[in-house]
Order: structure tokens, then C-alpha cells, then sequence
């Protein structure tokens, strides 16, 4: 028979309750200001229920109530620089963290609505009814309420998407040598989504401060949580990744304000990362007002069950119990948190003079329309007074050197320099710079900022971007191969590329992420995408694609500069080409909008990027075209330089766009639209291009070459403009 052992986990797994000696203990201020705090939250709920009834809510209302006790006595305890973030269903979160911050989490019972507090109810509800005074100017209504000056990072409608950015923000937290934490709220169903494990992991790998903090309301939409998992503890997570974690009465406010603390003591102490599951129950349905029971997935007697641990109700009973206020102080409570939201909602609806009976939205308070698109990217201020250099007239001395030695020495002089650069992704700290050395430099002035992380991208992007938008740290992302990014493809496009103007204006999210194209390597079809038409058509990203050593130095310090997120995209073509750069100089910038022009002619316009404009130049010599060839550098829809492109196409009249890639997500079909729309009338035939197959690169040597673009593609193409250059002249 073999011998067996029985194993624990090494981090401690405890359900904690409340005793009548913790109540009795209690201070009287934290249990009435808890109270007062409950009060509001409920009054404002309730507010935002009888509006959406209404229909004066745009979009979905996901209602608190009954879950207002978990928020409540988690953050009352917290520090104004502790930061929260929770997800879609987060009114209540981000009101206790509002009203903490302004109260100080005092509440006098006779005075609950001071003018602060008034103005925080006023502020959430207009962002919730999508008015220009919301804490994100209306932008992001009820599922994106972000106050970073109370410490309220943003909510988020991606279930699980907050958690990887709350990650970032305990990351930098730590390494500001504060002993603040990070809170991030969410749900049971988040507890199955590969961005939260994914996060359990690398935060405890890490020792993170951060407390991962469940909302168990049973409940995904319709589907009760034990029907999806086998283990519907959801607190036992925990010490499989090694973090202390407890479970707690989420109806009982007391109880999760200890647990809470508890935590914060590990958190703290510099222990790493916690766990708390409070089981609360939401009274009504996902959306608006009306009872679960109302859709037949649950019943009206387990509702009147909960309703009866209402933790309103447990809070006056326990303060009535212990004669800390008497019956005329606890129904003033009530009174004045509805008073107080009767008074807000007046001052942002009125009566509709078109519809007897009805109320609408104050037309003054809505924002401008014209400024539906500001805050996507910066205005570039943050370039003002930088040295630039354009490499292609530049006359100084020069030195050979290889694309990657460069490319590694300008990101190891910028972290030598600037001590808010940090460098994290697959590897980058091994293998004597990472995979193709690009992080050599920076392992030798900066080790210590340059973290290897588990292979988990959607993490460790998300990580990044809690890093950014903390705003102390300016990370260096990198993503082995682009093909990843879809493992990663909401925290890159969700949340990174829509924070600045989801949040309103007021955000920034100076991080770049770095990665290269390897068409043509051998490694298949999961492994050789270029990403730049799916970056391309995405809000919120810059790109750069530098096709010379000289111009990755000038194009990776802008990039670094900036306050937008930017994409720097590499060529495995290119790191191992002997260039001619500037002799010591990796400190100058290539700014957004400036495009090389490697070649000049008069009959055709040759687009294009990376290493294929060398191919470009190559072919046009083999066939003759007297082409102009426009090396992009920049090729987001904001940088991209205009006045050199339309200076060309007015002198040539004709555009061909070469990509190496495949078709399908290629970036020269959003270029040949918007050439068109603003060109036509210079353009003498169609807008040409040159792509790979529809297939991506596969294994097979001779079928890789047959599905990417080549010098003989481009040739077949120029010869065959020049042919109908001829016929039309």
C-alpha cells in the first residue's frame, strides 16, 4: 500500500464572525459613520432606480443594494492613498471611497450631508446620468466611475479586467517605498476569468499589497455561482497561490471591517497580497429594478431571507443594542441621506415641457458634443523643448553599429536617466538581454528594473498599465512575439487604449509596448503576425515602426516621452544589420509626424514601413519606376505625417502601399481609404498595394515565402502602374 500524507497549504484559509464582544468593542464612530455611509449609498441607489425607471439612465443601472456592506466596511479603515478599483457593479465601492475621503470616515449623525458630501453624491450621479459635471465628464456613466485624487482608480465593465491594473497600481505603490495598498473589488464570476488567476499568481509572486476582494452575491447574471464551480468558496483560491485569505458575512459590515483590517496588517508589513471573500446578495436583478425571483432564477423566499440580513438593519440593531443613538438619531439618518439625494437629483432633472408628467435630463448640464473625441491622445505638450534630430540630414560624425546594439544602448541610456522606466515582459531579464538582446543594456545600468514575469500576458500588460496610469513609473512592456496580444487583447485595447478618454481627460498612460514582427523565421502562423493594422484601427495608440537604427533611437526616446500609450514595433530582419548612426548620440527624439522620404522620383508614391522599405527601395532600382519611397516612421491616424505624403501624391498621382504581411488585418486597407477620401482627386489610378496571402506565414520554408510579400510581389506591381501610367497619358 503506498504511503500517504496529508498536505496543507502554506498560507492560512479562516472564516471570520463576529462575536457581541466585537460589537461591544466597536467604536461608536466607526459603527455610526459605517451607518451614516450605508445611508447614503442606499438613498443614492435607490435615486438611480427611480431615474432609470424613468429612462433618464443611458445604458445599464447595476443597483448595490443589499451588497453596500461589503464596500462599506472594507474602505472605511482605508487610507485617502490606498487606491480601489472594482467593476461593473461598483456604485457602492466608489461612494464609500468618495465619502471616506471627504469625511475622513467621520460622520456627525446630526449633520450627515456636509457640503463635501453633497457634492460627491451630486458629481457620481451626474457621471451615472452622463453630464459634463461627472468625475469623468459623462464619459463613463455607471460602469466607469474613476476620482483618483480619493484614491478611486476606475471601475470597469470587463469582468476581471480592473484586477491586472489594480495589480500595477500595489506594484508601484511598493516600489515608492509606501506602505499603502491596493483594494480591487470583484465579483464571483471574475473568479473564473484568466485575468484574475492570472493576476493571483504574478501578485503573489511579487508579494504585491494588493487585496483581492470578492463580492460573492451567488449570483452571474442568472447562473448561481455553484452551478459554474466546483468549490463555490471562492476564498479557497487563495492558498493555492499562496495568499492568506478569509471568508466573512459580507451582510455584516463589523465583520468584513475586520477581516479587512486583518488583511491590511499582511499587506502592510510588506507579506504580499490577500484574499477576501464576503458573501453579500445583490435585492434585485443584474440590471435596474426589479427582483431576481421577477426572471425565475431564484426564489422570492431566498430574497426574503437576505432581505432579513439586510446590513442596514444590522447596523441599527446593533447600534440601538449598544445605546450609541436613540430611535429620533437612527430615522434621521434616513431622512437626511433621502433628502440629500431628493435635492441632487432636482438640481440635475426638471420637469419636460413636451411630456405632462414626465421628467428630463437639464439640456444645460449635457456635455458639448464637439468634444466627443478629445482625450484620445495627448496634445504633445509633454515634447515641448526637446532636442530633435533627423537622422536622414544629419552630417556629424558617425559610427557603424548593429540595430540591436542600438537598439538596446538608447533603452539602457534612458533607464540610466530617467528612474521612473521600468522594463517587464517574458525573459527580458535573462538570456543576457532577452531573446534578441534588446534588453542587454538596460540589465546592466537598471537590474533591478527589469522584471521577468510568468507567461502571462494579460497580466503582466494589465500590471503595466496599473503602473502607467499610478503615474510614478513609466513601463516598458514587451510581448515576445505580436501574436500574443491576443491572449492580452483587453487589457491592450480595453483597458490601455480607452483609459484616457473613458476616465475623462485627466488620465495618462505613458507606457510603451514593444514587440517584433518575425515573418520569415520558420515559426508559423502563431508567431509571425504583424500588429500594426489591428493597433492602427484601434483608439488610443501611437505607432512607431523604425525601419533604421537612427531612427529607433529618435523614435524610441519620443516614445518614452510621451503620455499616450505607444506601440514600438521591430523587425527580427533588422537587429542584426550593420547601420551608420550618429557617433554617441542616443538622446535626440523623432517627433509624431515626420516621415522619411529614402527616395524621390515623379511617377509613383511607394508606402511603406519596418524592413519591407528596403525591399521597396530594392525593387524599385531592379524595375526603374521613378518612385518616390515614404518611410512612415509614425503610423497611427494622428502621427502620421500628412504634408509629406500629400506633397508626393500630388506630385505623382499614383500610391502603392506595401506590407509584408497577410491581407486580412493589414494596415494599408484603413491607409488606402483615407488616402482616397483625401486625395482623390490627385490620384490617377486606384490605390495600389502589396500584401501577403490570406494566409499567415506557415512552417513549410516555400510556403512561408509564397504567403509574404516580396521584392518579386513589388516589382509585378510597379510594373504594371507604370503600364497604366502609359495607357493614360
Amino acid at each position: 500500500m503506498p504511503k500517504h500524507r496529508r498536505l496543507h497549504p502554506a498560507s492560512p484559509w479562516t472564516e471570520l464572525a463576529t462575536t457581541a464582544a466585537d460589537w461591544k468593542g466597536a467604536d461608536a464612530g466607526l459603527l455610526v459613520g459605517m451607518f451614516g455611509q450605508l445611508h447614503l449609498i442606499r438613498a443614492f441607489e435607490e435615486s438611480v432606480l427611480e431615474l432609470g425607471a424613468e429612462g433618464l439612465v443611458n445604458g445599464p443601472a447595476h443597483s448595490s443594494i443589499g451588497q453596500e456592506g461589503g464596500a462599506v466596511g472594507s474602505i472605511v479603515g482605508l487610507r485617502p492613498t490606498d487606491g480601489i478599483n472594482g467593476s461593473h457593479r461598483s456604485h457602492h465601492q466608489f461612494l464609500a471611497k468618495a465619502l471616506t475621503y471627504v469625511t475622513k470616515g467621520v460622520m456627525d449623525p446630526a449633520a450627515l450631508v456636509t457640503d463635501d458630501v453633497a457634492a460627491v453624491l451630486r458629481r457620481t450621479l451626474a457621471e451615472i446620468l452622463g453630464l459634463a459635471e461627472g468625475f469623468c465628464a459623462g464619459r463613463g456613466g455607471s460602469i466607469h466611475l474613476q476620482w483618483l485624487e480619493a484614491g478611486a482608480l476606475g471601475s470597469n465593465a470587463i469582468v476581471g479586467g480592473g484586477v491586472p491594473l489594480a495589480a500595477g497600481n500595489a506594484w508601484a505603490q511598493r516600489a515608492a517605498g509606501t506602505s499603502d495598498v491596493t483594494v480591487s473589488y470583484f465579483g464571483d464570476g471574475a473568479m473564473n476569468i484568466g485575468s484574475t488567476l492570472e493576476t493571483l499568481n504574478l501578485a503573489a509572486a511579487w508579494h504585491l499589497p494588493l487585496c483581492l476582494f470578492v463580492e460573492n452575491n451567488l449570483y452571474a447574471v442568472a447562473t448561481q455561482n455553484a452551478e459554474v464551480t466546483g468549490e463555490p468558496r471562492l476564498s479557497a483560491r487563495g492558498p493555492g497561490f499562496g495568499i492568506p485569505s478569509w471568508r466573512v458575512d459580507g451582510m455584516d459590515p463589523l465583520a468584513v471591517h475586520l477581516a479587512m483590517r486583518e488583511a491590511e496588517e499582511v499587506m502592510r508589513a510588506g507579506n504580499g497580497p490577500t484574499l477576501v471573500e464576503a458573501e453579500v446578495y445583490r435585492f434585485f436583478h443584474q440590471n435596474g429594478g426589479y427582483a431576481g425571483s421577477a426572471f425565475g432564477y431564484r426564489t422570492k423566499d431566498e430574497e426574503e431571507e437576505y432581505r432579513a440580513r439586510d446590513p442596514l438593519a444590522r447596523l441599527d440593531s446593533e447600534i440601538r443594542r449598544l445605546g450609541h443613538l436613540g430611535d429620533a438619531a437612527l430615522a434621521g439618518l434616513r431622512e437626511q441621506a433621502q433628502q440629500a439625494m431628493r435635492e441632487v437629483v432636482d438640481g440635475l432633472v426638471e420637469a419636460d415641457p413636451d411630456r405632462v408628467g414626465r421628467r428630463r435630463i437639464r439640456p444645460a448640464l449635457w456635455p458639448d458634443p464637439a468634444t466627443v473625441d478629445d482625450g484620445l491622445l495627448g496634445d504633445l505638450t509633454e515634447l515641448a523643448g526637446g532636442r530633435e534630430l533627423e537622422p536622414t540630414e544629419y552630417t556629424g560624425e558617425t559610427e557603424s553599429r548593429r540595430f540591436v546594439q542600438v537598439a538596446s544602448d538608447v533603452l539602457g541610456a534612458r533607464m540610466a536617466a530617467d528612474k521612473r522606466i521600468v522594463v517587464l515582459g517574458e525573459d527580458v531579464h535573462r538570456l543576457g538581454g532577452g531573446t534578441n538582446g534588446v534588453t542587454r543594456a538596460a540589465l546592466e545600468v537598471a537590474p533591478e528594473r527589469v522584471l521577468g514575469t510568468p507567461i502571462s500576458e494579460n497580466a503582466f500588460a494589465g500590471l503595466g498599465a496599473g503602473m502607467a496610469l499610478d503615474g510614478r513609473y513609466r513601463p516598458v512592456v514587451e510581448f515576445m512575439y505580436p501574436d500574443f496580444l491576443w491572449v492580452a487583447a483587453d487589457q491592450v485595447f480595453n483597458q490601455i487604449g480607452k483609459a484616457r478618454h473613458m476616465f475623462g481627460t485627466g488620465n495618462s498612460v505613458p507606457l510603451v509596448l514593444r514587440t517584433k514582427v518575425a515573418i520569415g523565421t520558420g515559426y508559423g502562423s502563431q508567431h509571425s503576425m504583424d500588429p500594426v493594422g489591428i493597433f492602427a484601427t484601434s483608439p488610443g495608440w501611437r505607432i512607431v515602426a523604425p525601419s533604421t537604427a537612427a531612427d529607433y533611437v529618435g523614435l524610441l526616446n519620443t516614445a518614452l516621452d510621451l503620455e499616450d500609450p505607444v506601440l514600438v514595433v521591430e523587425h527580427v530582419d533588422l537587429y542584426g544589420k550593420q547601420e551608420t548612426v550618429p557617433r554617441g548620440d542616443l538622446g535626440y527624439r523623432l517627433p509624431p509626424g515626420r516621415a522619411a522620404v529614402r527616395r524621390t522620383g515623379k511617377d509613383v508614391t511607394v508606402v511603406s514601413y519596418l524592413s519591407s522599405v528596403w525591399t521597396c527601395l530594392a525593387a524599385i532600382e531592379r524595375t526603374g519606376v521613378d518612385a518616390d519611397l515614404i518611410d512612415l516612421r509614425w503610423l497611427d491616424p494622428a502621427s502620421l505625417d500628412w504634408e509629406t505624403l500629400t506633397a508626393s501624391v500630388q506630385k505623382t498621382n499614383a500610391v502603392l502601399i506595401v506590407e509584408q504581411g497577410p491581407r486580412g488585418t493589414s494596415y494599408g486597407g484603413w491607409l488606402a481609404d483615407e488616402i482616397q477620401r483625401r486625395l482623390f482627386d490627385w490620384l490617377d489610378q486606384p490605390v495600389a498595394r502589396v500584401t501577403g496571402t490570406r494566409a499567415s506565414p506557415s512552417i513549410s520554408r516555400v510556403l512561408e515565402r509564397a504567403a509574404m510579400a516580396t521584392e518579386d510581389d513589388i516589382v509585378a506591381v510597379l510594373e504594371r502602374m507604370r503600364a497604366a501610367q502609359g495607357q493614360a497619358s
